[in-house]
């Protein structure tokens, strides 16, 4: 259910490096989900990971972030007042370890397009959060650089394996 487990830290999340790079040829960049301050405690200063972490070090990739597409089937991480007010917010209730049904899998693809067609005069990047930023994250751009951009599934995957590759911590 949505919205519950209090300050608990999500299992094997800080095995998972916070960010990843954007995807080469896209504005899809993914990252695990960040933490409010309420789960500070739980956590080494090293390991924290909040909004405004986010922000942080997304600037230092020196990109900019225009829209947050989140995907955990919670309420209970962040909220989306944590973020900047000129940060487009969307949040698609998906379940894990589960193949996304065909409902999120349209929401995610409109959500996308809608930010790229009001968009068309930046650069500004699609940030993608599941609890990790894996399975979920890369099931649903992998879709959408399918289904809309045409791009050859083993491409596709290829190049979202690659980036999440190296999204996981090497310690």
């Amino acid at each position: 259910m949505p919205g519950r487990g209090g300050s608990r830290v999500p299992e094997r999340w800080t095995d998972y490096v916070p960010l990843g790079r954007r995807l080469p040829g896209t504005r899809f960049i993914a990252f695990k989900v960040p933490l409010r301050q309420s789960f500070d405690h739980n956590l080494h200063p090293e390991e924290r990971f909040s909004p405004r972490d986010l922000i942080k070090k997304i600037k230092e990739q020196r990109e900019e972030l225009g829209l947050i597409i989140d995907l955990t089937y919670t309420t209970r991480y962040y909220r989306p007042e944590e973020l900047p007010a000129t940060l487009c917010y969307s949040k698609i209730l998906t379940m894990g370890h589960e193949i996304p049904n065909n409902q999120t899998i349209f929401q995610f693809k409109s959500v996308v397009k809608n930010f790229l067609r009001d968009n068309k005069d930046n650069d500004k990047l699609i940030g993608v959060h599941c609890t990790h930023g894996l399975n979920r994250t890369g099931y649903l751009v992998c879709r959408y650089l399918i289904d809309v951009e045409g791009m050859e599934p083993n491409t596709a995957i290829e190049c979202t394996y690659i980036v999440q590759q190296s999204s996981r911590a090497s310690y």
